[in-house]
Parts: structure tokens; sequence; C-alpha cells
């Protein structure tokens, strides 16, 4: 983990310098991980890779104009929230984002995880658990794909969803309680 931690700064600070070649490379190590993350949220796949397109474009510029960015994978994943706020704020001023479409796609988009769901351990095959997870509050949500399909840090989560680890800690244990409760309510088979 150190590893990547000092190969991510010494690409941040060649990045900084204007070295696009390693922006390149930047964009290639992040942009699989950013990609699933927005789709998870988003209606399908073309505003997915609008908007991932859109967060790679927006660090390149916030670094380029000399800003310091401290933790690279939490930057790239705060700023995709953030844009997929964007994007629900314009979608509810001007076009509707169809519920009936949001839910068709939510099933593509629970399958791309499905390896990772199985680190939950609730008692459920993935079936049930990606249906489980539909149920949950989007806080909820966001907390458990942050942790357990992204695979990021309590700090990594603290810092994209801007909240202190602490509290990040108390979510994420709410929410995989939740998960479990609604599991328990599931008729036995």
């Amino acid at each position: 983990m150190k590893g990547n931690l000092l190969k991510n700064q010494y690409l941040l600070f060649k990045a900084k310098n204007k070295d696009p070649e390693a922006f390149s490379k930047v964009y290639d190590l992040y942009l699989d991980r950013i990609y699933r993350f927005i789709f998870f949220k988003v209606a399908n796949a073309e505003d997915a890779q609008d908007l991932s397109s859109e967060v790679f474009l927006k660090t390149w510029q916030y670094i380029a104009d000399g800003k310091k960015v401290k933790n690279l994978n939490a930057f790239f994943y705060k700023t995709a929230r953030n844009l997929i706020v964007d994007y629900y704020r314009r979608a509810s001023k001007g076009t509707e984002i169809s519920l009936e479409k949001e839910k068709d796609n939510l099933d593509e988009r629970m399958g791309a995880a499905t390896s990772s769901l199985e680190k939950i351990d609730v008692g459920l095959d993935i079936e049930d658990l990606e249906t489980k997870l539909r149920e949950l509050k989007d806080e909820y949500r966001e907390v458990i794909v942050l942790r357990y399909i992204e695979n990021l840090s309590i700090g990594e989560i603290a810092e994209i969803i801007e909240k202190k680890k602490g509290n990040v800690r108390v979510l994420l244990y709410r929410a995989l309680n939740t998960l479990k409760e609604l599991v328990a309510k599931e008729p036995k088979k």
C-alpha cells in the first residue's frame, strides 16, 4: 500500500509540472475505479463515461493551476461525487431521470460489483444482497460501496464525503446493521 502511495505522489508531482505522460498514467490507474463508482450512481453508461472524463479534466485543470492535492485517490472520488450531485441537480431542473430506467440500469451496475459484494458477510447470496442494497438509503449504500467495492480506507471515505473518520465508522456500522436487519426480515428459503 505504501508503495502505491509513493508511486501516486511521484506521478502527482510530475503531473503538477504539467507532464502529460504522467497524467496519462494517473488516468490509466484510476479510470476503471472512477467509472465504476460513477456508473453505480447514474442512469447509464454514456453519462458515466461523460462524467468520468469530466472528473479527469477537472483534476488536470486543478493540478495545472498549481493547487495542492494531498490525497489523489480521495480527490478523484470527491470530484466524482460532486459531479454526480451536479448531474442530478441538472436533471431535476431539466429533463427527468426515469426511475424505471434507473432501476433497469441498477441491475447492470450491481452485477459489475458482484465479486466485491461477496466480502460483506450477511448470510445472503449475491442476488439477494444486491436487492437488499437497493433498499438502503443512498448514504448507507454509498459508504458500503466505497468501503467494500472500491476498497477505500475509512480516512479516504471521510475525505470524500466530508465527515470525520469516527462519523464514517458509525455510518458504516449503521449501514451494515440496517443491511443485516433487512436480511433478517427476509423469509427463509
